[in-house]
């Protein structure tokens, strides 16, 4: 065998001249250069991220690995590769490209949306199952007044309506018939037993949740939430109010419950809440046997009218009427003092003695000095307590009727006359002097008021005729003289009248003149038969109010009544005061409706009754006691002379078209004849 010759192995370097590895050197440089121009080493290495602890540790732990393989062919470490896969974000954004985004967390997929009727049948079972707990044991679910509050925080209005109804009905029946005060520091580090301890975590309870639902109410109650249906929400509210108020009335928050009913009364307009609240704090006068819900009533009722600069409506002021102590306060009293009675000037009648031996009378007298003590503790202090609620809050009606009269208010004049001649037995004599000269004051400018209109009405008509003002108010200056001259009298009246006429020397003079002046325009005003609020029938909603109701054909007889029959002197009447008058009225009966005359003879004829003597010669020419002419329209009523004139306007009523103003002056001739 022959052997071959061995193969050299051909070395790249070999053959090359060495000129040309010179060249290829020098391109590889000048390419390295170029590129390194568009280098920025000092940004790489701040977006370089940093290295924490966390790396170091893991770096440590990695030392142990392996190196593997990459795709290229060469061998590296865990390390490196980690690094490679941790910036390809960060050159990415070098380059202007977004790093891809991590995926993101997908929302927990919503509840199916429930029907509007299924969440009110849900919230009625609810509601319904812990009123029902609360009815069977209210003390072991203190937690339910919470839960029913909860229910209540719902978004559809049909079951907030719900929520605060039941939230009442469960309050006016689980409420006690006493007053919860908070536990004090003292009370609560006693040892307590386990039932006591259940029953004030249970009171504390409830009071939380109704001041929560009371302050729920009067959110509600002031439009709070925009409700358009026929029944909305704050109508509702207002309900629970008056409801909780008239039920329990002496638990606490009653403050809250009357702010809430007058905020809605401080309103002037008269809707079917206004009146709902309005009858609600008449029952509340109607029950109140202590005097503390009527005194609060009141003091926040004149507060806000004080506020409201006395901007309210009338029946407002009539709620003074309906309070109790108008027939059980036995005292006097004024704006600023009260004046009470003694108690002993009441003499009881003598009981026979009955025969009892030394025993019996010394158990006798230790039953009476415990029965004493118990009548002390139960109603005496109460009795005192009521007596001074009472003389609070008829101060403040004092003081708020005073403030109307001096502030001349028209709309309010016909309610605060009114009041003031029911309140009249209760007005301290040194009170009178004021009152009077307030009275007389708002005659005179009652007067000039009215001369002020006439003036405006006959430059104005034109004017008023295209006008039409729906709220303006109707004053009529007549009918505000007419109250305040029965007033006036009526505040004598309730009185020792002779008595306060000799010790304040009252004169009541100028209303008297006033009347007698006035007959005559009074006698034909076409209103004379229309109420306060039958005038205003055509500008307001006609109310159920019985208050200042009279016409003036009422006001007008108890006026000639408190002038012609005085109650408290009915002799002392003089001659020319009774000729005057009935001269006067026997000529309006000519001009007034048939209704007011057959008031006006009725009049005259209890007059000739009681003053037939004096007056008599009137129907007769031949025993005329006076000289000169008959001035009806003289300034004083001694002045006009009636005895120089006759009465022949009965021949003419007896022609009237009515029968019964026929009957009545054949009646009254009939009597001017049996006089002697």
């Amino acid at each position: 065998m022959s052997s071959h010759p061995s193969k050299r192995r051909k070395l790249t370097g070999e053959g090359q001249s060495s000129d040309g590895a010179a060249t290829s050197d020098v391109k590889i440089q000048k390419q390295f250069f170029k590129s390194a121009q568009s280098w920025n080493l000092e940004e790489d290495y701040e977006n370089r991220p940093r290295k924490g602890k966390k790396k170091k540790e893991k770096k440590a732990a990695d030392a142990t690995k392996l190196p593997i393989r990459v795709a290229e062919g060469t061998w590296v470490t865990q390390e490196e590769e980690d690094a490679e896969i941790a910036s390809d974000a960060e050159w990415l954004e070098s380059e202007g490209e977004e790093a891809p985004e991590e995926e993101e967390v997908q929302p927990e997929p919503e509840a199916p949306k429930i029907p509007e009727r299924e969440q009110i049948r849900r919230a009625q079972e609810e509601m319904a199952k812990i009123a029902t707990q609360l009815n069977e044991d209210p003390e072991e679910h203190p937690g339910a007044f919470k839960a029913l509050a909860k229910i209540g925080e719902s978004d559809l209005l049909a079951i907030k309506k719900l929520a605060i109804v039941v939230q009442m009905t469960v309050y006016k029946d689980v409420i006690p018939g006493y007053r919860i005060r908070p536990a004090s520091e003292d009370v609560a580090k006693e040892k307590l037993s386990k039932d006591v301890k259940r029953l004030r975590v249970y009171e504390q309870a409830m009071v939380t949740g109704y001041y929560q639902y009371i302050k729920t109410l009067a959110a509600l109650a002031g439009g709070s939430i925009r409700d358009k249906s026929k029944q909305p929400i704050s109508s509702i509210a207002l309900t629970c109010a008056c409801t909780l108020l008239n039920a329990v009335p002496h638990f606490n928050f009653r403050g809250e419950l009357l702010k809430i009913l007058i905020k809605k009364l401080s309103y002037l307009n008269v809707d079917k809440d206004f009146v709902k609240c309005r009858t609600a704090l008449e029952t509340l006068f109607h029950e109140d046997e202590d005097g503390q819900p009527a005194m609060e009533a009141i003091s926040v009722l004149t507060k806000m009218m004080k506020a409201r600069n006395y901007q309210v409506d009338e029946s407002i002021l009539n709620l003074f009427l309906h309070l109790r102590l108008l027939s059980e306060f036995s005292g006097k009293a004024s704006r600023d003092t009260v004046e009470k009675q003694d108690d002993g000037s009441v003499k009881k009648p003598k009981q026979k003695k009955e025969f009892r031996t030394k025993r019996e009378r010394k158990l006798l007298k230790e039953q009476k000095e415990a029965e004493k003590v118990m009548a002390h503790a139960d109603a005496a202090v109460s009795y005192e307590e009521r007596e001074r609620m009472q003389s609070e809050t008829l101060k403040m009606v004092f003081a708020s009727y005073f403030r109307i009269l001096k502030m001349r208010i028209p709309k309010l004049m016909g309610a605060c006359l009114e009041g003031l001649a029911r309140y009249s037995h209760l007005i301290n004599q040194d009170f009178f002097g004021d009152l009077l000269e307030a009275l007389k004051d708002l005659v005179r400018y009652s007067e000039k008021d009215a001369e002020k209109e006439d003036d405006s009405d006959d430059e104005n008509k034109e004017e008023e005729e295209d006008e039409d003002d729906e709220h303006e108010f109707v004053r009529d200056t007549s009918r505000e003289a007419l109250l305040c001259t029965v007033t006036a009298f009526a505040l004598l009246e309730g009185q020792d009248a002779h008595n306060a006429r000799s010790d304040l020397h009252l004169d009541l003079s100028f209303f008297i003149t006033h009347l007698f002046q006035s007959l005559l325009s009074l006698s034909v005003n076409p209103d004379l038969e229309l109420g306060a609020q039958s005038l205003q029938l055509q500008n307001s909603v006609r109310r159920n109010n019985r208050i200042n109701l009279q016409t003036t054909t009422v006001l007008l007889v108890k006026c000639l009544s408190g002038i012609l029959l005085p109650p408290w002197n009915i002799r002392s009447v003089a001659p020319l005061r009774l000729a005057a008058f009935t001269k006067q009225l026997m000529s309006g009966s000519l001009q007034v409706p048939e209704k007011s005359a057959q008031a006006l003879l009725g009049l005259l004829a209890d007059v000739l009754h009681t003053h037939g003597r004096k007056i008599s010669s009137l129907w007769n020419t031949e025993e005329r006691k006076g000289d000169g002419t008959y001035k009806p329209l003289a300034a004083t009523v001694e002045g006009s002379n009636p005895f120089a004139s006759t009465v022949w306007e009965g021949e003419l009523l007896r022609k009237h078209y009515c029968p019964k103003v026929r009957e009545s002056v054949k009646e009254l001739e009939k009597s001017i004849k049996s006089i002697k």
